[in-house]
């Protein structure tokens, strides 16, 4: 009995994590902290001068909370099908994000060589836009997936 008990909440904490949203409110506060900070993106690059390094990681770490906000917020019609195409976009997502990692340093590699002409290292990439570039597939496929339905 106390082994079913065990595997009872196991699952229910495991179905409870699986679906959880935030109301769908956060994906217009999403918004909002995605537009802010993509204009002070600009005016940081364009007006700005001195050592802003600091504000850049924020800004970067910022526009990640902003489109997390967006992929976790509920949809109104929050139904089977729109869970299972939310559940799609991740993974495509994840196959693709993994994908872009594998193959882009390499990329990279090859077109600063081409057109430096010269022995350029290689450099891997970062956390920001491995992130950055999953959230935006996730968010994008997510959205031509409802459309199609």
């Amino acid at each position: 009995m106390g082994k079913e008990n065990y595997m009872e909440r196991e699952k229910r904490g495991l179905e409870k994590l699986i679906n959880f949203r935030l109301p769908h409110y956060f994906n217009k506060i999403g918004m909002l902290i995605i537009g802010l900070t993509i204009a002070t993106m600009f005016v940081r690059a364009f007006a700005m001068e001195g050592d802003t390094e600091w504000l850049k990681l924020i800004l970067q770490k910022t526009l990640l909370v902003g489109m997390l906000l967006m992929s976790i917020s509920r949809d109104n019609e929050e139904d089977e099908m729109v869970v299972k195409l939310r559940m799609q976009s991740y993974t495509y997502a994840f196959v693709i994000g993994v994908l872009y990692a594998l193959v882009m340093p390499y990329v990279e590699f090859g077109v600063s060589n081409v057109v430096h002409s010269g022995g350029e290292s290689f450099k891997d990439l970062g956390d920001f836009q491995v992130l950055l570039f999953m959230l935006m597939i996730q968010l994008l496929s997510y959205h031509a997936l409802k459309r199609m339905r």
